[in-house]
């Protein structure tokens, strides 16, 4: 009998719930993937253990109780939202779900409910538009090994990037154009994307090469000049050199320039979540006006906006039947 085919939208993961017991856990999980964190086990085990854990996860709890809502953490509550719009754009003919790398719902429980429906085929599609070992890679390794103990194996497609897709770039400039028309005014842009270790880039990651590549696009479709928008990184963890600008340099430059006004993207965020919503909305908007900025307006992550769905239709349907 013919099987079916599953899409199966992917996004990192958050807490279960709003208490440290589950933001530790999260933390744990995320932090001891060996493809986030490549330092030696031992030594990492260590200072995770002995030191990050118990140190940062009350520091993130009280993060995420700045920017949890009534549907819980937003990462979920807007991936939730993608997949009821996206399946509602697909039709019945093709099954949406959705699993997160760390967390819940697992990509295990995810694929045997689907294979119990009696889908073959999945099409796998990563909301990390730029390609790196600490997302998108991990997320395929996590994948295969959720599969390795099947032997009724399903056809699978993995969509592995689209930070060059013309419909992701129409619609962050589409997201860009009606912030700019709401406020009615076109500040400064800057663009942050999460930050990276260096060494990660230096061994091959080509995250940070697609991160350029969509900047460039998207200032060209906005028709911006060089001065009109500038590009960043953020996040930093730990000791080690990050891909730079750092995002906190490039506003502290922008206000020693004269530039006191701007208007923040973040591309490399399908939905909004702790990095932007906490470290961009707040922490980072409130270095800018302590150091003289005047105005700092945060554009929202696309999330379950119609042009943000279309985009992923466009993304997966050459893939199904």
């Amino acid at each position: 009998m013919p099987g079916k085919t599953a899409v199966i939208i992917t996004n990192l993961g958050t807490p279960d719930a709003l208490d440290k017991a589950s933001v530790k856990r999260f933390l744990k999980q995320f932090l001891s993937d060996r493809r986030v964190v490549e330092i030696p086990r031992l030594i990492w085990w260590l200072i995770l253990n002995g030191i990050i854990l118990p140190i940062r996860s009350g520091k993130t709890l009280s993060a995420y109780r700045r920017i949890w809502s009534e549907q819980g953490s937003p990462l979920l509550a807007y991936t939730q939202k993608q997949k009821i719009a996206l399946q509602a754009l697909l039709g019945e003919k093709t099954s949406v779900a959705m699993a997160m790398r760390y967390g819940k719902p697992s990509f295990g429980i995810v694929i045997e409910a689907l294979m119990n429906q009696g889908v073959n085929r999945l099409v796998i599609l990563p909301l990390y538009p730029q390609n790196s070992a600490t997302t998108t890679a991990t997320s395929f390794y996590h994948l295969a090994d959720t599969l390795a103990s099947r032997r009724d194996l399903p056809s699978i497609h993995f969509i592995d990037n689209y930070h060059d897709h013309p419909a992701y770039i129409a619609a962050l400039a589409e997201s860009v154009k009606r912030h700019w028309q709401q406020s009615d005014m076109q500040n400064h842009l800057l663009m942050s994307f999460h930050g990276l270790p260096q060494v990660n880039v230096d061994r091959g990651d080509p995250y940070y090469d697609q991160c350029l590549k969509t900047a460039d696009l998207l200032a060209e479709k906005l028709d911006l000049k060089e001065s009109d928008w500038s590009l960043s990184f953020q996040s930093r963890f730990g000791k080690q050199v990050w891909l730079k600008p750092y995002t906190a340099d490039v506003l502290a430059e922008l206000v020693s320039k004269d530039i006191k006004s701007v208007d923040v993207i973040c591309p490399g965020f399908a939905a909004d979540c702790l990095e932007t919503l906490d470290e961009i909305k707040i922490e980072y908007r409130h270095l800018f006006l302590e150091q003289g900025g005047e105005a700092f307006e945060y554009i929202p992550a696309l999330n379950d906006d119609a042009s943000h769905i279309e985009m992923m239709r466009a993304i997966v349907e050459p893939y199904l039947d």
